[in-house]
């Protein structure tokens, strides 16, 4: 079911964005910066109400970010996703609604085929401490780097097509922990508890970008992600953001999050939200 629904997703993602992707014309011996910040909000309010209901509001910061040099020879790429949030109902305290840093590098080789050689890095990890609101008090079960998962991958890319890239390669990705070690630890060691752990695999990322009007745009990644001592079990994210701009400075977000990591759970994570947001773009 799960290489199945693996499948499914990657099929789907590559079929929609090559269609969509066009030829991109960049600056050569330039650093690009970009950065923008923005501010989600979904907010209800209620007084004297006699249909029932309680008051709400959810707040999400987000800031993203990208740095590229680009030659004749070579492409480098960075891309940062910074995401913080909160929601608070009624008379309960605030809970944490959004939890996430994501810094990604890329580096390739142009050796005038379709695909390129490539080494990446990737860092992975919560901003703050994050809780499970299923027990009461609330129970802690992230924070900053723990876990933290970094990534290397070497292999073949294509990212010549505007707003579209894909690759995959051999990857070596490192579990860091403290408190938390149930997402490094290694069950077949019970009289030890390990708070590093190091796994072999194959990975895959591809990222898409696609204006579908003048102000909608669509924003979607996905990762896969196997060991070779389990190659019948896929890693899977899959983030997508659907943006549409009111102005230059107010837009509405849906977001669809996919996620599916044995480690974590195993049942598939699914995060939906749609939101009123704030943007401004510092680059």
């Amino acid at each position: 079911m799960k290489n199945k629904f693996t499948m499914i997703c990657t099929v789907l993602f590559y079929s929609c964005m090559l269609s969509f992707a066009q030829t991109d014309s960049v600056k050569l011996y330039e650093w690009t910066p970009s950065l923008v910040a923005g501010l989600n909000i979904s907010q209800i309010s209620f007084s004297n109400w006699s249909q029932g209901g309680d008051n709400s509001i959810t707040w999400t910061l987000l800031g993203t970010g990208g740095l590229k040099y680009y030659s004749i020879d070579w492409k480098f790429r960075n891309n940062l996703k910074i995401a913080y949030g909160r929601t608070k109902l009624g008379d309960q305290d605030y809970r944490t609604n959004d939890n996430e840093f994501y810094l990604e590098s890329v580096i390739s080789k142009n050796i005038n085929w379709a695909i390129d050689p490539y080494f990446s890095n990737t860092i992975r990890t919560a901003v703050a401490a994050g809780y499970s609101y299923d027990s009461i008090p609330p129970v802690e079960i992230a924070n900053f780097f723990d876990p933290g998962y970094i990534t290397q991958s070497i292999g073949f890319t294509y990212d010549d097509a505007k707003g579209f890239n894909t690759r995959v390669g051999v990857a070596v990705q490192e579990v860091f922990t403290n408190a938390h070690s149930q997402y490094s630890d290694d069950e077949d060691t019970p009289n030890e508890i390990e708070k590093f752990k190091l796994e072999t695999g194959v990975e895959s990322v591809t990222n898409a970008e696609y204006t579908l009007a003048e102000n909608l745009l669509l924003k979607s990644s996905l990762r896969l992600f196997s060991r070779f001592e389990s190659f019948d079990v896929w890693d899977v994210r899959w983030d997508n953001v659907l943006a549409a701009k009111i102005t230059d400075y107010l837009n509405v977000n849906f977001t669809v999050l996919v996620i599916y990591e044995k480690q974590q759970s195993l049942k598939t994570q699914v995060k939906q939200t749609l939101q009123l947001g704030f943007i401004y773009t510092l680059i």
